[in-house]
C-alpha cells in the first residue's frame, strides 16, 4: 500500500497492510534528522524511516500583517524567540485585545479576511501535490488563538467576567477560518483528505475548563467546522493535548471527530487500554509515543518496548504509530530511528 492507501483503509474502517505512521516534531529535530540521514529534505526522511507522514497544504496569504502594526502577524500579534538551551520557540510578546471590554471594540478591531490569500496559487498547489501522501488542509483551533490575542489569564477570566465580549472574540474567529476553509475545500474537492480542528482542552491531570463551559464555548462551532469538512468528504482530526477522557464523548457525539490525537497515555484518565475499551469502536488513535519520557530520556531499547506495548493495547483499534506532540531537540536520534524502525518490523497487519 501506499502511505495515502494506508491512512484511507484505516479511515474506512479496513485493515491495511501495517499500522501507519505519521511524524511531529520542531523544526530543530527535522534539520538534525535530514542533517544525519544525509537527506536533502522531509520527504527523503520519511522514505528511509518509512513514515506515511501527511502532506500539509495552505492557503498563501496575500496580507502578512495587521495594518495597524507591520511587525505583527495578521491578528496583531507580535512574536519573540524564546531560547530554552535545547532549542527555541515562538512566544506571543503582544495581545491587542487585552484592554477590550465590550463587545463594540471588539467588533471595532480590524479582522483578517478571507479574501486575504491566493487562491489561485493554492490552485496551482493542489494540482501539483503529491497524490501517494494524505493531504490535509483546513485548521481550527480558536480559543488558543482568543487567549493569544487576549493574554491567557484574561482569556480563561472571560468565561465569567465578560462572556459576551469572549463569544464575540469567538464568532469573528469563526467567520474568518469558516469562509477560508470553504473556499479552500472547494478548489481541493477531491484532493484534500483531512481537516485539522483543534483545541487544548486538557492539563496534566484534568481540563482546563468545565465540561459546560467546553459545552456552551467550544463545541458548537467546532461541529459547524467538521460539518463543513465533510460535506466535503474530508475526515476530521482532533488535536487536544492532555487529560481530557472526560470530554471525549462530546467530541464524539457533538463534533464527531474521526481521530483522536495525541494520546498522552501518563495523564491520569488516559490509560490506553481504557481508552480503547470506552472509544476503541468509534475513534481512530493518533500518537501514544510518549514524549515526555520515553522518547527524550529512555533508551532505545525502552522505546522498542514502548512501540511493541502500544501494537499489543490497540490491536483491538484503530491506531497510528506517531509521538505524542513534537519530538524534542533533546530526543535521541536513536531513539526516534527506533520508533519507526521497530514499527516498521512488527506491525504487519
Amino acid at each position: 500500500m501506499t502511505p495515502r492507501e494506508r491512512w484511507l483503509a484505516i479511515f474506512a474502517g479496513e485493515k491495511p497492510d501495517r499500522v501507519p505512521t505519521d511524524y511531529w516534531a520542531t523544526d530543530e529535530v527535522t534539520d538534525r534528522l535530514q542533517r544525519e540521514l544525509r537527506c536533502s529534505n522531509l520527504e527523503e526522511v520519511y522514505d528511509k524511516l518509512n513514515i506515511d507522514g501527511v502532506t500539509r497544504l495552505d492557503v498563501p496569504r496575500t496580507i502578512l500583517h495587521h495594518p495597524s502594526d507591520p511587525e505583527s502577524d495578521i491578528w496583531g500579534l507580535r512574536r519573540r524567540k524564546m531560547d530554552y538551551g535545547a532549542g527555541t520557540y515562538d512566544e506571543f510578546d503582544t495581545h491587542p485585545l487585552e484592554k477590550f471590554t465590550t463587545v463594540e471594540e471588539m467588533h471595532q478591531y480590524h479582522w483578517p479576511s478571507a479574501d486575504d490569500h491566493d487562491y489561485e496559487a493554492f490552485r496551482n498547489m493542489i494540482r501539483d501535490v503529491p497524490r501517494h501522501r494524505f493531504v490535509r488542509c483546513g485548521e481550527y483551533e480558536p480559543f488558543l488563538l482568543y487567549c493569544a490575542m487576549r493574554g491567557l489569564e484574561q482569556g480563561l477570566m472571560d468565561f465569567l467576567e465578560y462572556p459576551d465580549v469572549l463569544e464575540a472574540g469567538l464568532d469573528h474567529i469563526f467567520r474568518y477560518y469558516y469562509e477560508l476553509n470553504q473556499r479552500a475545500f472547494e478548489i481541493g474537492k477531491g484532493v484534500i483528505d483531512i481537516a485539522y480542528l483543534a483545541e487544548d482542552l486538557g492539563g496534566q491531570r484534568e481540563l482546563l475548563m468545565s465540561l459546560d463551559v467546553i459545552r456552551r464555548y467550544i463545541l458548537p462551532n467546532q461541529k459547524k467546522m467538521a460539518d463543513l469538512a465533510r460535506s466535503y468528504g474530508i475526515h476530521v482530526f482532533y488535536h487536544t493535548d492532555g487529560d481530557v477522557h472526560s470530554v471525549i464523548p462530546d467530541l464524539i457525539e457533538v463534533t464527531g471527530i474521526e481521530l483522536l490525537n495525541p494520546i498522552q497515555w501518563r495523564c491520569p484518565s488516559m490509560e490506553r487500554r481504557g481508552l480503547v475499551r470506552d472509544f476503541g469502536k468509534k475513534i481512530i488513535f493518533h500518537g501514544a509515543m510518549d514524549n515526555q519520557q520515553t522518547l527524550p530520556f529512555g533508551t532505545v531499547e525502552d522505546v522498542r518496548k514502548e512501540v511493541l506495548e502500544n501494537l499489543e493495547i490497540f490491536s483491538g483499534a484503530r491506531w497510528i504509530c506517531a509521538p505524542c506532540h513534537n519530538l524534542q531537540p533533546i530526543t535521541p536520534t536513536e531513539n526516534i530511528i527506533a520508533m519507526y524502525e521497530t514499527i516498521h518490523e512488527y506491525g504487519r497487519l
